[in-house]
């Protein structure tokens, strides 16, 4: 799973590495970078513009409800999207198919269990530190009382790679997040026929391409949103 992530890029780096159009009515704080990123907040995604075709970077909310949704309200479990069920599971097959998005995104945390009552909080990263995009699918909801539409988003989540559950060693996690190499992008943002979607892509990045180390405790708490949270522990 991926509950929490964070950035340090903030509106201009992000349009810039995704090669996006800024066309969101949201302000700039929503863009600003944020070091514990959690469920439930608002926040930068790229996604195709309906008419134009060409990248947009615009808000959405972290926790995908499904359009067909009566109350408007996600569940914890849809702020990750397995990748073994994009395709068949009635909450993602249709964003799956054409409404496919970049999730902005510097590291995410895991917590690796150490014993039944204590677990240690990790950073993950690729390896050069530079911005990367998780691959994710996004959905509008539309209040039919009120006519209020509301935008939310997913992160696919995939096995994990030699990182995060080594051969020998304690493991960290037994999932991470699909993560896209720019040279996908455009693949995976773009429509297509859904006998051919790129579920391929939905793998583990390559261990040798990322790093991980332990942080402080004090990630745990979504209150907290610092750059020290991301320092290494000593």
């Amino acid at each position: 799973m991926c509950g929490r992530y964070g950035r340090r890029a903030d509106k201009q780096r992000i349009a810039e590495w995704m090669q996006a159009h800024d066309t969101s009515v949201f302000d700039d704080s929503y863009f600003e970078p944020s070091y514990n990123i959690a469920p439930q907040s608002m926040q930068p995604v790229v996604r195709l513009d309906g008419e134009t075709g060409e990248r947009e970077l615009t808000v959405m909310r972290w926790g995908l409800v499904p359009f067909w949704s009566k109350d408007g309200k996600a569940a914890f479990n849809t702020i990750n999207a397995k990748a073994e069920i994009v395709t068949t599971s009635p909450a993602f097959r249709e964003a799956m198919k054409k409404r496919r998005c970049l999730v902005p995104a510097g590291w995410f945390y895991e917590w690796s269990k150490i014993d039944a009552k204590t677990k240690q909080p990790y950073a993950i990263a690729l390896k050069d530190g530079d911005l990367f995009a998780f691959a994710g699918l996004w959905e509008t909801w539309k209040d039919k009382a009120t006519g209020r539409r509301l935008e939310t988003y997913t992160v696919i989540t995939t096995d994990p790679n030699e990182l995060m559950q080594p051969t020998n060693g304690p493991p960290i996690h037994n999932r991470m997040p699909v993560i896209l190499s720019p040279r996908d992008y455009e693949r995976w943002l773009a429509p297509g026929e859904p006998s051919h979607l790129p579920v391929d892509l939905l793998r583990p990045y390559p261990a040798e391409g990322m790093k991980a180390w332990k942080v402080g405790p004090d990630v745990g708490s979504v209150r907290n949103n610092r750059p020290e949270l991301v320092e290494p522990l000593e």
